[in-house]
This record gives C-alpha cells, sequence and structure tokens, in this order.
C-alpha cells in the first residue's frame, strides 16, 4: 500500500467522486455542518496546511482504493483529526492499514502529539478500525449528527503519539469484509 499527494486533477475528481457518494459522505463533517465536497473545494482545501490528504492504493499494485486524511492540523498545539473513505469497496479492510500508516505520518513527518477521530454511533465497522489502532474512547457528543433525519451521537475517540504501536500488516489482509465504511 502506499500513500500517494492528492496532486493531481485525476485524483482530486476520482476522491471528489468517492466523497459525493451519500453513502460516504453521510458519515462525515468537514465543519460547519459541510459534508460534500467537490472537486473545487477540495483541490483548495488540499493546497491549506490545516489538511493533509492521501490516496492510499491496494496492497498489491498502485490502483487508488480509497483517501484518509487529517484535518484541523494544528502545528502549534501539535493536534489533528483522522477520516477516512474507502472508494473501491472490493478493498474492505485496507482503510486501517491506510490509517495507521497516515498517523505514522502524522506522529513523525508533522510531529504531532495527539490525533483525534469520530464516528457515528451506528458505525461499528469504524468503531473496531479505531479500536484497533489503540485509539481510546473518550466521550460522545450527543445528538448532534444526522442521518436520514435520525439525530445520532459522535463517539469521540483519540490516541497520543506515545500510544501509537505498530499494527501487524496481517490483520489487515484477513480484516473483516463488513469493514466498508468510512472511518468517522
Amino acid at each position: 500500500m502506499k500513500l500517494l499527494p492528492l496532486d493531481s486533477p485525476e485524483l482530486i475528481e476520482l476522491v471528489a467522486g468517492w466523497l459525493g457518494k451519500y453513502d460516504n459522505y453521510k458519515w462525515l463533517d468537514f465543519g460547519t455542518g459541510v459534508q460534500q465536497i467537490t472537486p473545487i473545494t477540495l483541490k483548495i482545501m488540499s493546497q491549506r496546511n490545516i489538511h493533509v490528504f492521501r490516496v492510499y492504493t491496494a496492497d498489491d499494485d498502485d490502483l487508488p482504493i480509497g483517501v484518509v486524511g487529517l484535518t484541523n492540523v494544528d502545528r502549534n498545539f501539535k493536534t489533528a483529526s483522522l477520516w477516512a473513505v474507502l472508494g473501491n469497496k472490493r478493498y474492505g479492510g485496507s482503510t486501517r492499514h491506510a490509517c495507521h500508516q497516515m498517523l505514522t505520518l502524522g506522529f513523525t513527518e508533522l510531529g504531532l502529539r495527539a490525533i483525534n477521530a469520530w464516528t457515528v454511533e451506528t458505525n461499528t465497522p469504524a468503531q473496531r478500525c479505531l479500536e484497533h489502532l489503540h485509539f481510546r474512547y473518550i466521550g460522545r457528543q450527543r445528538q448532534c449528527h444526522y442521518i436520514d433525519g435520525r439525530p445520532l451521537d459522535r463517539l469521540l475517540f483519540d490516541l497520543l503519539a506515545t500510544e501509537h504501536q505498530d499494527v501487524s500488516h496481517a490483520g489487515y489482509q484477513h480484516a473483516n469484509a463488513s469493514d466498508l465504511r468510512p472511518v468517522r
């Protein structure tokens, strides 16, 4: 698996297409209720240093299969938020590996000390992914996320640089195929 910068019009269009699907964007929030991202918005976001996006590839070739990002990157407080979307559902389970690599990038190259993530209470595969990556459950925001008009809670997680552990790649190859939803 490779993490590729979101630096070409083709990759931006591909990722915007993934993020434009209801089954993906219903789990997301890019701030002030923004869930759908256009290619233009994604390009602008990718040029700002508060966002770090990477397209991840399949293990056995260079086929882009998903996107993982760090948003709200604060270099002063050394924090960020993690999210991911699997674009090609055929590669379920690869998201964990991509998130692990993005965490390593955040903690090493960016010098972050803490990375947080949240997931909607009904997104059990994302919860399992975060737990597998050693994120700690730290609380919930009640009835703040709406899917199909239904208010849902967001479960909050965080991970410190000192808690980030090497996770066996074997765990990704045998991941549960139901792990298809975005980490958010």
